[in-house]
């Protein structure tokens, strides 16, 4: 019974974010967006971790992260643990990109929910914050 609601929930967040971002115009990448919410919620991660987190091949993050290093979204920094390797960080610029898609496919989204009561978005409200506290990274059990 809770598997079925989750379920939902999980397709109709999908389907939501899916339509906002075709909905905005943009054409930056999804997988830019995800990398940089991964990096924003984790913290600086190596390439590897990074693409494991994202769901794709390590060649294809590592193309991903030329593009976001070109583009001055993301830095390589040094990993103090081991000195040949990287750890890819955000950068301001980064961060700041991430909040203006975030808003955007927000304000994208607002009229389709032009008609809900007071009641009923209190009650997403309430939802947002129960996901919220039960997808934080120091909430989720691996």
């Amino acid at each position: 019974m809770h598997s079925d609601t989750l379920e939902s929930l999980l397709v109709t967040t999908h389907r939501l974010a899916r339509l906002a971002a075709q909905a905005s115009g943009s054409r930056t990448p999804a997988a830019i967006w995800r990398t940089l919410a991964i990096l924003e919620t984790e913290g600086p991660m190596r390439v590897g971790e990074l693409a494991a987190a994202c769901r794709i091949t390590q060649p294809g993050m590592t193309r991903t992260l030329a593009t976001m290093v070109e583009e001055e979204l993301v830095l390589r920094i040094a990993d103090v643990e081991d000195s040949r390797a990287w750890l890819i960080k955000p950068t301001s610029k980064g961060i700041s990109a991430l909040n203006v898609w975030r808003t955007e496919i927000a304000a994208t989204l607002e009229p389709w929910f032009g008609e809900l009561t007071l009641a009923e978005w209190n009650t997403l409200a309430e939802a947002a914050r129960i996901l919220e506290a039960h997808t934080a990274s120091d909430a989720v059990v691996a």
